[in-house]
């Protein structure tokens, strides 16, 4: 009888094994079937489009074109040429069907774009919300990716095309409350914990007036710290249309608009701002009915629909898998162990966000740049401003949810009171925002924005209420750029790169305060500590390569400060310390190796000794490896320096920290830069085509062999 039962169960468990290799392979081959494009179809779209692209000396590309839209054709060609398989998994992700090709540790982002309503946000709002230029300037970067892909089917996943506008307008909508922390929140609320970030967002950006510069000029500083690769990594370009599209600088995989840089006339900056944009209610659930909650002492029912989750197995299987979704009137909900949440956030169901960028890019003065802001269709982020006529301006933007002035909104909130729903936004003239002031400087490298210019100067926090949830940290780079920028009243164009790549830690600083805490620890009888901090003491705060007291500091300093900052636990002052000092001693024999030998850059076989660290301006994210050194992975990456004499001329210079060929490895751009990059040096930007004659390494006309068939 045992071993009849035996049979039974290992023939049941086969038959249901070979039923699931059945629905993948019938889930795999319908929607094949449904998604099945004729490449021919993306053929003839191509031929709708006339652009040149001419790569310069530096792998760069610079789209040439009549219309906008030409413009934004070239360049998606262009840009999948350099990453298509980024591009491609961009696109994936925001439809939610990234798990296809990912597999399983995609599908919780899958989930998220159902519980966010990004499609059927996009299916109501992208032709009502979003004009005709937009669209079509978002249709056209698409079917460049789209040309590029029907000339390459091999690195085509299944299902992937066509890339669409639509899909354009999701990323703006899907990605853009992530930059002020929406994804910390919601991963707060679904595992009631939080967890260090591997390859955080900051940045720098920095604005001096003429009245600041020694030479009169007007500069800008564009410094976005960003991860190395991936999704949200910088790729450089020049665009250029008959119709007033010419801007330089840096874009994102999946976007045709440029996210910062400058135009002819205008540029501007960003950093990641971390204001409270995200409201969490706590519902209460129906005890006879749990798809209930109450709302003003009724029960209401839950809105749910299905998201199906398509999983790849292995080669072409997929499992379809339904996860519920559920909304309330606050927004999306979150069912949980701790309990049921529903969620409410700035930027839910704006699809506008490209419409914002794109006015941005385009706006020629001040004042149509100040009226591209005013559409309040980016959530969140800083901008520091300059133009040619030597006007300098720092936003902290953000959609500030209009909300009851007298309640605490740090929390989470009671869900059963519907005037606690917030309706709106507050108008744009209530943002914090500074321009043209007296001293002729602003900064910001993600910290408050009651400290962005001088004291005089500075915006004040009784001017704003606590309900706008106004950020007043300060970041370390914050106190270096006060205390570089801010202390010289007279910045020469010389000065305002030194202090872009200044390499100290401020005493004021709280890793500062860390290694001083470290060096009050009693040693007693401790031998090796006593070692440690005998050694930590001859720190003096710099982390230049050739610095012998960087490595015990900050490797012994950062898991504090970082679990500071996102209010985790801190580990212990002592054990990090002896853990840094023993990683040392084993892997360079000693507790002073030169920065050089631990803080690296590695790209191919291109592998470099870097400057600076986490938080220094000269930002860099290093990730250990086996070996006891640190990959760099994210921190400083594109940096553009751009300037406008007194009479209004341009000119801007740039690094990136690899090369403009993503992932060709075989490319001469693949990582042509990076000794620049370590150098702490730039290139020209040839803007004009004047400026890029004598420059240019290959020119070519993407659709011109499909425009002859």
């Amino acid at each position: 009888m045992p071993r009849r039962s035996t049979t039974f169960r290992l023939l049941r468990a086969l038959l249901l094994f070979l039923a699931l290799i059945l629905i993948a392979l019938l889930a795999a081959s319908l929607w094949q079937q449904r998604e099945r494009i004729d490449t021919a179809e993306l053929f003839e779209r191509a031929k709708a489009y006339d652009a040149r692209i001419v790569r310069d000396s530096w792998g760069v590309p610079h789209i040439f074109g009549a219309r906008d839209s030409d413009v934004a054709f070239g360049f998606g060609y262009a840009h999948a040429e350099d990453d298509y398989a980024t591009i491609q998994d961009v696109t994936m992700a925001v439809r939610g069907r990234l798990a296809m090709s990912k597999g399983s540790e995609a599908a919780p982002g899958d989930y998220v774009v159902s519980l966010l309503n990004i499609w059927p946000t996009v299916r109501a709002r992208y032709e009502r919300d979003l004009p005709a230029d937009v669209r079509a300037v978002m249709q056209a970067y698409a079917d460049g990716v789209n040309l590029y892909a029907a000339q390459h089917p091999d690195k085509v996943v299944a299902s992937a095309l066509p890339m669409t506008g639509e899909d354009v307008a999701a990323g703006f909508l899907f990605k853009m409350p992530f930059f002020y922390g929406l994804d910390k929140t919601l991963k707060q609320v679904f595992e009631g914990k939080t967890e260090l970030v591997k390859t955080p967002t900051g940045s720098n950006g920095v604005a001096v007036a003429p009245s600041r510069s020694s030479d009169g000029v007007t500069r800008l500083l564009v410094n976005s710290h960003q991860p190395y690769t991936g999704p949200v990594a910088w790729y450089e370009a020049v665009l250029q249309s008959d119709e007033g599209w010419h801007v330089a600088g840096g874009f994102f995989p999946g976007s045709p608009f440029l996210l910062h840089g400058h135009n002819q006339h205008l540029g501007w900056a960003n950093t990641v701002n971390a204001p409270d944009l995200a409201d969490v209610y706590q519902l209460t659930i129906n005890p006879d009915n749990p798809d209930q909650y109450r709302l003003d002492g009724q029960w209401r029912d839950l809105q749910q629909s299905t998201a199906w989750l398509w999983v790849k197995l292995w080669g072409p299987l997929l499992v379809p898998v339904p996860k519920t979704v559920w909304r309330s009137e606050h927004g999306p909900v979150l069912r949980t162990e701790h309990g049921d949440f529903a969620l409410r956030y700035a930027g839910m169901d704006e699809i506008r966000g490209g419409l914002q960028v794109y006015r941005l890019n385009k706006a020629r003065n001040l004042a149509e740049w100040q009226a591209a802001m005013a559409l309040q269709a980016v959530p969140a982020l800083n901008y520091l401003y300059a133009d040619e006529r030597g006007n300098v301006g720092y936003v902290y933007n953000g959609m500030f949810p209009n909300r009851t002035v007298d309640i605490d909104w740090s929390g989470t909130l009671p869900g059963d009171r519907s005037d606690l729903i917030w309706q709106g936004y507050l108008p744009a003239e209530r943002t914090p925002q500074l321009w043209n002031p007296t001293s002729g400087l602003l900064f910001n490298a993600n910290a408050t924005p009651f400290h962005a210019s001088e004291a005089g100067d500075d915006l004040r926090p009784q001017d704003f209420p606590a309900s706008m949830g106004i950020q007043t940290n300060m970041t370390n780079r914050a106190l270096r750029l006060q205390e570089t920028f801010g202390a010289d009243r007279s910045i020469s164009r010389e000065e305002f790169r030194q202090y872009k790549y200044d390499l100290r830690y401020s005493e004021r600083s709280a890793l500062v305060a860390s290694v001083q805490q470290m060096l009050a620890l009693d040693a007693a009888d401790d031998e090796e500590l006593r070692a440690a901090q005998a050694q930590l003491r001859q720190w003096d705060y710099n982390s230049e390569r050739a610095n012998r007291g960087a490595a015990l500091a900050l490797l012994a300093t950062t898991p504090v400060i970082r679990a500071q900052e996102a209010k985790l636990p801190e580990p212990d002052l002592r054990e990090s310390l002896l853990t840094a000092a023993r990683t040392l001693k084993q892997h360079f024999g000693r507790l002073d190796p030169e920065w050089a030998e631990v803080n690296r850059i590695v790209r191919g076989e291109t592998n470099l000794a870097l400057d600076g660290s986490w938080d220094s301006l000269r930002s860099v994210w290093g990730e250990a490896q086996e070996d006891g050194t640190l990959k760099a992975v994210a921190g400083d990456t594109y940096i553009l320096f751009v300037e406008w004499d007194q009479n209004g001329k341009l000119s801007s210079d740039s690094i990136h920290q690899f090369g403009s060929a993503t992932l060709d490895s075989q490319s001469p751009h693949y990582a042509d830069q990076v000794p620049e990059f370590v150098e702490m040096k730039t290139k020209p930007v040839w803007f004009t085509e004047e400026q890029l004659a004598g420059h240019i390494q290959r020119e070519y006309r993407p659709a011109a062999s499909v425009q002859a068939k």
